[in-house]
């Protein structure tokens, strides 16, 4: 009987979610152009821009806070959605908040904190930098990756041409196809590295940059922000800052204090810089592997009002406050991504 009243319950939920008001959470990373995109992180100021249009002409955009909040309520509108930007990169500010306030579209950006400032890179910007930009590597790489020796040759792939480099500039992690050594080298060293303690991914990236014979500064076009600069989106009447903990670790392979210090410096660093309350998070990668339920406690433990996780899903009155489901917006211009939210919203 117990198992049946389960099945139920379950019944009615997914019954419950088709039915009842939806909403859409969108998550992005940069409006900017760049000649190498392996991780499809860019979407372009002019189909942010038309996207912005089609959310302003169609949907009731609204700050991320209010639409939780809202389905905490009786009443929930239609087609409400929420932006929200993930890491705390420069063009945020330069690229994407002009567009924001121009369409009056509000936006949550969700900041690094150990980042700001900083001329280094996120991990799979750092990868992109070593192994996808034109020059020449030596043929073999052998890396100590958590205890284990990695041992990868690049062949042919060791001197990169710019001919060879403008065929695979537009190569992402999604492309199935076997590109080349350099790409099957990067994929692998994402996938080895992301799970990782960030004390071990700075160890083996200090021995890639030694290897490339390359120094640690990151790009002009991938750098975070800086102090000045979280306090002047904050300052928009369309951005609010939140929280993306400290180093964008994967956090459920930290230990409950680690993930503590993580999640609580980075809001008061946040607070120290733009001067009131830091109420909203996301969990980096935000899978629902890469996070846990002590990670959720910490959070709602921490003072923040809701949180977002990166998986892809509606949100309805079911909806966890502190697992909010986004959907992740790539490149499209305005009439495909009209029609992607048509498909999430079942319009």
């Amino acid at each position: 009987m117990r198992g049946i009243n389960r099945l139920r319950r379950i019944a009615r939920n997914i019954r419950n979610k088709f039915v009842s008001s939806k909403a859409l959470i969108l998550v992005y990373h940069r409006v900017n152009e760049v000649m190498t995109d392996p991780q499809l992180l860019c979407v372009s100021p002019k189909n942010f821009a038309e996207q912005l249009d089609v959310l302003q002409k169609n949907y009731r955009p609204m700050r991320l806070q209010h639409l939780a909040q809202t389905f905490q309520d009786r009443f929930v509108p239609r087609r409400m959605v929420a932006v929200t930007f993930d890491d705390g990169y420069a063009d945020n500010l330069y690229k994407a908040k002009p567009l924001l306030e121009h369409y009056e579209i509000p936006a949550t950006v969700f900041v690094t904190t150990g980042y700001v400032g900083e001329r280094r890179e996120f991990l799979w910007d750092e990868l992109d930098r070593l192994l996808l930009q034109p020059g020449t590597l030596p043929e073999k790489l052998t890396l100590e990756i958590n205890g284990k020796m990695h041992e990868w040759n690049l062949g042919s792939a060791t001197h990169y041409s710019q001919d060879v480099y403008q065929y695979h500039r537009n190569w992402n992690v999604l492309d199935g196809t076997d590109s080349g050594q350099r790409q099957n080298l990067y994929r692998s060293l994402c996938a080895l590295l992301n799970p990782l303690p960030v004390e071990e991914i700075q160890k083996v990236l200090g021995d890639l940059r030694l290897w490339a014979n390359t120094r640690p500064m990151g790009r002009l076009s991938h750098r975070i922000l800086m102090d000045e600069e979280v306090s002047q989106l904050d300052a928009s009447d369309f951005v609010e800052v939140g929280s993306h903990t400290v180093s964008h670790p994967n956090l459920s392979t930290l230990p409950v204090d680690v993930q503590q210090t993580e999640i609580k410096k980075s809001k008061q660093y946040l607070e120290d810089i733009v001067g009131h309350p830091v109420t909203t998070f996301s969990y980096p990668y935000g899978s629902q592997a890469d996070y846990t339920a002590k990670t959720v406690k910490i959070v709602q433990e921490s003072g923040f009002a809701c949180a977002c996780s990166n998986f892809a899903d509606v949100v309805w009155r079911g909806s966890d406050r502190f697992q909010l489901p986004r959907v992740l917006v790539r490149n499209w211009d305005g009439d495909e991504f009209a029609k992607q939210l048509g498909i999430w919203l079942h319009e």
